[in-house]
């Protein structure tokens, strides 16, 4: 992994650098979910492939296979070397033993040494003699006590013969031969690392994972999405070993009960307990208080508003005076306290993309007049706040693993977590709260177009931004320095400046600062370049020439300020914000942020 300090800087970085083609998306194409006629056919795929190679039946091919984990090419690499043994070992007799000339009154089952005649008497291919009665219940005893069943031989202990599938199914019971064929169907997709079954409770299917670049994340169609490779729940952009840390101490610490919290706090302003019954992070008190807050960190919304930083952990300003041990503690109910938020918040984003696919849909097709078929961008919303806190949430189990002496990588992550947080939280209140809107009959909107066109716009913005903000975290951050030379030599190369001379655009603290955020969003904004559509309700605010200048009442203890857009921290000697300079004006034609000084747009040429 590259040191940071050998990065140029760190305003120049941004996730889109890892992002792959668009068109590429490896959840269609890295696994198969397989049902249990999928499973079945597999297995007679398997079964007569093998018999065909080797020119023996189709039951001695299935208990090769077994024996060998179906495994095809060690049952091939052993029969080619020594036939005989592996016929001796599975137990298939190349011949039956020669039979003794008893009339049908002389056969005894050598079970209960009952006489019976011929037609009451079972054997396999060794010729041992057992009435129909004893056979099923030797397979029903067998069966119940576990997949041993399989492999089983003749009731004569003496005798290794292997029993097949032809003497359970004619000789079983109904029920123990469903079992039996379970146990196959588990043999057969457990005997291979590229098989698992669904972890969800209930669920029969089998997941057949081919694998790419790293990605384990698979959806079953049972709807349960979850890691292959741990069988966790989708957990990126963390490692399954770091998922495995973060559930070890979330259930091992007994002083993590301190702080999980009943989903209630008290408001701000009054101390009213409040249930956060709602998923954005934005909450209301009641009548006749109404103080809006933020519920992680209880600041007013007015002071806090969309681009908070309650996502950056700030240790004590005085750690002499706490030891480490209690430093550590509090470090862990930050990072914890916001992981639980936002896994409360998926939760109730599941619920509510439940109303929507049940209920709102057809209340909006009614009120409206549409086709159930126009409103889907609705339910591919609702996934998407769904997937988005779901990524949020890993990316506290990141930021608390993060080596604390790589300050340079802790400063870009918080930066970028705050984005994401930020964006998400504005999507998230904008299809929450104008959804509510559109659903109620006694106040029909002339704007849903509008809702329309600005929803999916966020849709497709916001994930755009998380996906690359996933492929950034799971590279480690790592790639700042190159990342920061090809971006300089692209916007060099744009501007056209002339050989021989140092191209300024990115060493400058105003556009070095403001890139940062420029180079994240463009691609998502605008991955294609196309003229910006037009501003509808709920979209963010335009970037105005008004900076967020320190006041005394914003600093934080270590004497910093947090600037409200972005969320970073800046000492408080500085007058702007030295990460997102909003004094910059954004071109509304390719989405780039420009100086003040700039009247024409330097990367497309715009007029502002």
């Amino acid at each position: 992994m590259a040191d940071m300090n050998e990065f140029d800087d760190i305003d120049d970085y941004s996730p889109t650098d890892y992002s792959s083609d668009d068109d590429t998306d490896s959840s269609e194409t890295s696994f198969t979910v397989l049902k249990e006629a999928d499973i079945c056919r597999c297995i007679e795929h398997e079964i007569t492939g093998l018999s065909d190679v080797l020119s023996i039946s189709k039951l001695e091919a299935s208990l090769l296979l077994r024996h060998y984990n179906w495994n095809v090419c060690k049952v091939h690499d052993a029969w080619f070397v020594d036939e005989f043994g592996v016929r001796k070992k599975v137990g298939l007799l190349l011949e039956k033993p020669e039979e003794k000339q008893v009339s049908y009154d002389d056969l005894t089952c050598g079970i209960c040494f009952e006489s019976y005649s011929q037609d009451f008497i079972k054997s396999v291919t060794c010729g041992h003699p057992f009435c129909s009665e004893c056979w099923g219940l030797y397979i029903h005893t067998n069966i119940n006590d576990g997949p041993g069943c399989l492999v089983l031989r003749c009731p004569e202990p003496t005798c290794a013969a292997a029993v097949g599938d032809d003497v359970i199914n004619e000789l079983g019971f109904e029920e123990d031969r469903k079992k039996y064929y379970r146990y196959l169907a588990r043999s057969y997709v457990e005997s291979n690392k590229r098989r698992k079954w669904c972890p969800a409770p209930g669920c029969d299917y089998a997941i057949d994972f081919v694998g790419c670049d790293g990605d384990f994340d698979v959806t079953c169609v049972c709807s349960h999405s979850f890691c292959f490779n741990c069988c966790e729940e989708r957990h990126r952009p963390v490692g399954c070993d770091t998922v495995e840390k973060w559930n070890l101490k979330n259930s091992s610490d007994s002083q993590n009960e301190t702080w999980k919290k009943a989903y209630t706090k008290p408001c701000p302003m009054c101390q009213r307990p409040i249930e956060k019954n709602a998923g954005c992070m934005r909450m209301s008190c009641t009548t006749p208080c109404y103080h809006m807050f933020c519920w992680i960190c209880l600041k007013d919304w007015s002071v806090h508003g969309y681009g908070g930083s309650c996502n950056r952990y700030v240790g004590n300003p005085q750690p002499e005076e706490t030891s480490p041990l209690r430093q550590e503690l509090l470090k862990y109910q930050h990072y914890y306290d916001r992981w639980a938020a936002n896994e409360k918040s998926r939760q109730i984003a599941l619920t509510d993309l439940g109303k929507v696919r049940n209920n709102h849909l057809k209340e909006i097709s009614k009120l409206y007049g549409q086709p159930e078929t126009q409103l889907e961008f609705l339910t591919e919303a609702w996934q998407q706040i769904v997937e988005c806190r779901r990524v949020l949430k890993w990316t506290y189990a990141y930021g608390y693993y993060l080596a604390d002496d790589d300050d340079a990588k802790a400063k870009l992550f918080e930066y970028l977590q705050g984005q994401a947080e930020s964006s998400l939280e504005r999507f998230h209140d904008c299809a929450e709260r104008e959804l509510k809107i559109f659903i109620d009959p006694d106040e029909l909107s002339d704007s849903f177009d509008d809702f329309r066109l600005n929803l999916i716009q966020l849709t497709g913005v916001t994930k755009n931004y998380f996906k690359n903000l996933v492929t950034a975290l799971e590279n480690g951050l790592s790639d700042v320095a190159s990342s920061s030379k090809q971006q300089k030599t692209s916007i060099c190369r744009r501007l056209k400046v002339p050989a021989g001379e140092t191209c300024n655009r990115m060493t400058t603290p105003e556009d070095r600062s403001s890139n940062l955020y420029t180079a994240i969003t463009r691609t998502s904004a605008n991955p294609n370049n196309t003229k910006a559509p037009k501003k509808t309700m709920g979209a963010a605010p335009e970037i105005t020439t008004q900076t967020k200048r320190r006041t005394a009442d914003n600093l934080t203890p270590q004497g910093e300020w947090s600037c409200e857009f972005c969320s970073y921290m800046n000492p408080g000697s500085a007058e702007t914000c030295e990460a997102c300079d909003r004094g910059a004006w954004t071109c509304q034609h390719c989405t780039y942020a420009n100086p003040r000084t700039a009247t024409t747009c330097q990367m497309c040429a715009e007029t502002q």
